[in-house]
């Protein structure tokens, strides 16, 4: 079964490219369908293009490489198509003000996985993924040497981490789990203590990333605490 990714931007184009490396098969959708079309040509025999609906249909995981908003409304038109499909989700509760200033489109404390994960039919399986880095580290840091750089990732669902762990690793970095859908806020940015940006800019390796998951680090802009 093949991974579908929809919207081919930083996040969606770039981890095309790296699961066509990786040898695994992609299914492409985006709101130009000729970009999809254009992208699915240029990475071979394991990438097509199709629409939303049908990529969801033919793919076992389903990542919405989009804004949050819509995120949610792909998830409100297609919901039926989702069931028992592993859904990851890179979203950041992130937009831009009138003078390009960034700000956190979501009440403090409430992270964008938590939005993401509650607005699913109850048989799909929910992961945070995949935004946990800027896009010239996704494009660039993918298969490092001598030690890769950690993917950090969310989930409750046991069946969506063997997932994503599958893709992760694909995709030439090393997944490392930071927590259930309470911690996701830890992975997104703007502000949190495991997105890249919260890490100075820092790739950690799996030693780095284990000590960094477990710290006891005081709560940050937009942080979930494991204990609420």
């Amino acid at each position: 079964m093949a991974t579908a990714i929809i919207g081919i931007g930083n996040i969606g184009g770039t981890l095309a490219r790296h699961l066509v490396r990786g040898g695994k098969p992609v299914v492409l959708a985006a709101k130009d369908e000729a970009n999809a079309a254009a992208l699915a040509q240029e990475l071979g025999e394991l990438a097509r293009a199709a629409s939303v609906e049908d990529a969801i249909a033919e793919a076992d995981a389903v990542v919405f490489a989009v804004w949050l908003d819509t995120t949610k409304e792909l998830i409100a038109t297609d919901a039926r198509l989702l069931e028992n499909k592993v859904v990851v989700d890179p979203s950041n509760p992130l937009g831009f003000d009138e003078s390009g200033q960034m700000l956190r489109t979501l009440p403090e404390g409430q992270s964008a996985g938590s939005v993401v994960a509650a607005l699913l039919p109850a048989g799909a399986h929910y992961v945070k993924a995949f935004g946990t880095l800027a896009a010239d580290a996704l494009t660039g840091a993918a298969n490092r040497e001598p030690r890769r750089a950690v993917l950090f990732y969310a989930s409750d669902d046991d069946a969506a981490a063997t997932t994503i762990e599958r893709l992760i690793h694909a995709a030439g970095f090393e997944p490392l789990k930071a927590g259930g859908v309470a911690d996701a806020g830890r992975i997104e940015m703007p502000g949190d203590d495991l997105h890249q940006f919260g890490l100075n800019g820092a790739l950690l390796d799996l030693d780095e990333a284990r000590a960094a998951v477990a710290a006891e680090l005081f709560p940050r802009s937009g942080r979930i605490a494991a204990s609420q």
